[in-house]
């Protein structure tokens, strides 16, 4: 390699290093503000569950009713984007080599997608989804959330579903996030429980001495069934909050390795090209002393 295709190399990755970097920032900018916003639901939704720790095995609803049959609903996050580590195929990971899925025959798999590369997975695969979604806004709110919510228990009434379990990562913090498989659907003290299981002792003892739910006695199924609906909704914009925190986290993580990376190959570039350039004017000043001993 010559000494001017070294030099070029260098700047090459210079500028592959500026991006990266930069893409790095961002990043770690987005994941903050994610990052408050998913605590923040998860707080929410974790009231939400209080008010049902003890009352939901007492209270009956269409949402808490177990039917006798094998049909299953998953529903898959995973991000819009790459770069972003090894975020996605641990979520595919997760679902299709799960007891839960490979224990189900095609006929009782019923599949949700939400994030392209969960999509895309699917149809590369040739698995038949309920539904896709695709290139959710980041800004996501929970109006918007309805539609996808509306489809999620459309399919849980319409196709008989037994149960729905969501596969979404879990943020612990800006290093640390996993996937986890939980169920949504039906509700259970069982299912609440598993929500919970991640709190202290402490805080479990004061969800359950919490103040119990109220509604308005003169249609008891009726406020249930919303209140259910809300806490689906909640959940659902818990594990999209986590989804993207958990995104923006693996992406400044492997953006900054792509910085240390482009950091020690211009070292290792540099070195070369001043070995290069040394054996250059090496070479230069032999020739000069060659030619003068044979002009002698």
């Amino acid at each position: 390699m010559s000494i001017l295709e070294i030099k070029r190399k260098i700047g090459g990755v210079k500028n592959t290093k500026k991006i990266t970097k930069a893409m790095q920032l961002v990043a770690a900018s987005k994941m903050q503000q994610f990052q408050r916003k998913a605590q923040s639901t998860r707080s929410f939704s974790m009231d939400l569950i209080k008010s049902l720790y003890n009352q939901c095995p007492d209270q009956k609803s269409k949402y808490t009713t177990l039917k006798d049959t094998p049909n299953t609903l998953f529903v898959l996050y995973t991000s819009d984007k790459g770069l972003c580590g090894p975020l996605n195929t641990k979520l595919i990971n997760t679902l299709f080599r799960s007891n839960k899925w490979n224990d189900l025959p095609p006929e009782n798999q019923f599949l949700i997608t939400i994030g392209k590369k969960a999509t895309e997975y699917a149809r590369t695969r040739k698995i038949e989804a309920v539904a896709t979604f695709p290139l959710l806004p980041e800004r996501l709110d929970s109006i918007d959330a309805l539609d996808v919510i509306d489809v999620i228990l459309d399919a849980y009434e319409t196709k008989n579903i037994s149960r729905v379990y969501f596969i979404c990562p879990h943020y612990h913090n800006s290093f640390t996030n996993y996937p986890v498989v939980k169920q949504f659907l039906p509700f259970s003290k069982e299912m609440i429980s598993s929500h919970l299981e991640s709190k202290s002792e402490e805080e479990v003892a004061n969800l359950k001495s919490a103040g119990v739910m109220s509604y308005y006695p003169q249609s008891p199924s009726l406020v249930l069934d919303h209140m259910y609906r809300q806490i689906v909704s909640a959940l659902f914009m818990q594990a999209f909050m986590e989804l993207k925190a958990s995104e923006y986290s693996n992406r400044m993580i492997a953006m900054k390795n792509a910085t240390d990376s482009a950091d020690n190959m211009i070292k290792d570039l540099t070195r070369t090209y001043n070995k290069a350039r040394q054996g250059a004017i090496t070479q230069e000043i032999a020739e000069l002393i060659g030619a003068r001993a044979a002009m002698e």
